[in-house]
């Protein structure tokens, strides 16, 4: 019986003349297109082998041999839909970047590029040029200079102007961001010695005052951009601290984080300290992330006052931790935005999406549940309140729509989740439901479709 069986499985040359394998091989390297094959086939020879496999077609292994090759064919860091309502979602990629600075990107990485080239003087360039001149326009900074994210630019910072010496930090300031990477960890690391002064929810200008020795070489201020501290609270501003750096002729350095550059108080959502005021309060060095509320791709930005910005261009530690050319690619067109806020809140993603108005999500929320009731699925139209995310603005919400979809919330959210396409939902009060809030409405019938495929491998169970 087993030889019967040996001898029925298909043949390899054979497999590879079938139309569906063909077109798959155009999808896949060499190698994992003949890996796949082989498993196929030895998935089958060792069920024989065991006798856990004792009838099948050619037909069943010809399908289970597609399913393998689809499944090599697809690179791990691939695409979902948002459906959670987070739309600065860190466990999914943080900002979406503009599709102006996505075409960059591909132009810039598929030719040779005048990454580190002076194409007027034909000498040697620096990356950090290009990009420069724009960051003091966007923010009124004297100077500035990039690394590959915002940890690095404050380990950076540190390194270069307080290793060996003191920090002077609020203790109601020592945030811990994604991973569990914590500020006093980060400043250890530089070779800094943290002083906490204040207390968790009170600190005042005379603690940073007392705290003052020789040792200290930076009064240090971070913004807790991803928790807040309500009630009875006191907190020395950034410019109370630029004053007392100035009084005792030390550095002053500001870690904002999200990297706000517009004034969301203006849009009526809560206000942000934005990187302008940072400067404009007289701190001498400010850093932020540029893939938060920016809205652009993963890197730390450091901006300040020149005489300082210029010896962190000379540390050494900034050749591992610069940015690379696809960084620079997607962060030009981003920021040049910025030169008119008027573009940047309409073609920047993540700013379009936190200020849109209510009415949008319920009008996509609207046509998910027309197509997905077409498609037999039972649902309902659900408020939600959307996040923005990022380890910024905490406890602001946004208002959204989304639908609950009927049935076990874990197994459908399971189903969403390991489909193709990825669809990343949530589950709330025992209910299963898909949020528009980060949806684009090309994605409606995506979604649509994976739904009713959920739905029918549900009945057919």
């Amino acid at each position: 019986m087993k030889k019967e069986l040996f001898r029925r499985l298909p043949k390899v040359d054979d497999i590879i003349k079938i139309d569906e394998i063909i077109e798959l091989s155009k999808k896949i390297d060499y190698f994992n297109f003949t890996e796949g094959i082989r498993e196929g086939i030895d998935h089958y020879r060792q069920g024989i082998k065991k006798g856990s496999i004792t009838a099948f077609q050619s037909a069943d292994v010809i399908r289970d041999i597609r399913n393998i090759l689809e499944e090599k064919s697809r690179m791990n860091l691939r695409n979902v839909i948002n459906a959670t309502g987070t739309v600065v979602h860190t466990n999914l990629g943080r900002s979406l970047i503009s599709e102006k600075a996505a075409k960059n990107v591909s132009e810039v990485i598929t030719s040779y590029n005048n990454l580190e080239y002076n194409l007027d003087s034909g000498d040697r360039g620096s990356r950090y040029d290009h990009i420069e001149d724009l960051i003091c326009s966007v923010t009124g900074a004297e100077a500035a200079v990039l690394t590959n994210n915002n940890a690095a630019a404050v380990m950076l910072v540190l390194n270069e102007f307080a290793k060996n010496g003191e920090a002077i930090v609020s203790r109601g300031e020592l945030v811990e961001i994604g991973g569990s990477f914590r500020v006093p960890d980060v400043m250890k690391m530089s070779g800094t010695k943290l002083v906490e002064v204040g207390t968790t929810n009170r600190t005042h200008p005379k603690d940073y005052r007392e705290a003052i020795t020789e040792a200290t070489s930076m009064l240090l201020k971070i913004h807790t951009s991803n928790y807040k501290i309500v009630g009875f609270t006191k907190e020395v501003t950034n410019k109370e601290l630029a004053e007392i750096g100035r009084e005792n002729n030390i550095l002053t350095m500001e870690d904002l984080g999200s990297g706000v550059l517009v004034d969301f108080g203006k849009y009526g959502l809560k206000k942000e300290p934005t990187v302008q005021e940072s400067i404009a309060s007289g701190m001498d060095i400010i850093t932020f992330s540029g893939d938060k509320l920016l809205g652009g791709p993963q890197a730390g930005i450091i901006v300040g006052k020149k005489e300082y910005i210029d010896r962190l261009k000379k540390n050494q530690l900034l050749r591992a931790l610069r940015v690379s050319k696809m960084t620079l690619a997607a962060l030009e067109p981003t920021l040049r935005y910025y030169l008119d806020e008027r573009e940047a809140v309409k073609e920047i993603p993540t700013l379009k999406m936190i200020l849109e108005d209510p009415v949008k999500s319920r009008e996509r929320s609207e046509k998910l549940l027309e197509l997905l009731q077409k498609n037999g699925v039972k649902v309902s139209l659900v408020d939600t309140e959307a996040a923005i995310g990022g380890g910024s603005m905490p406890g602001e919400t946004i208002k959204s729509y989304g639908v609950a979809i009927d049935g076990n919330p874990l197994e459908l959210e399971r189903e969403f989740r390991l489909g193709i396409p990825h669809i990343i939902g949530m589950i709330r009060n025992n209910r299963f439901i898909l949020d528009t809030k980060a949806m684009k409405y090309s994605e409606l019938n995506i979604v649509a479709s994976r739904a009713a495929a959920v739905l029918k491998k549900s009945s057919d169970k």
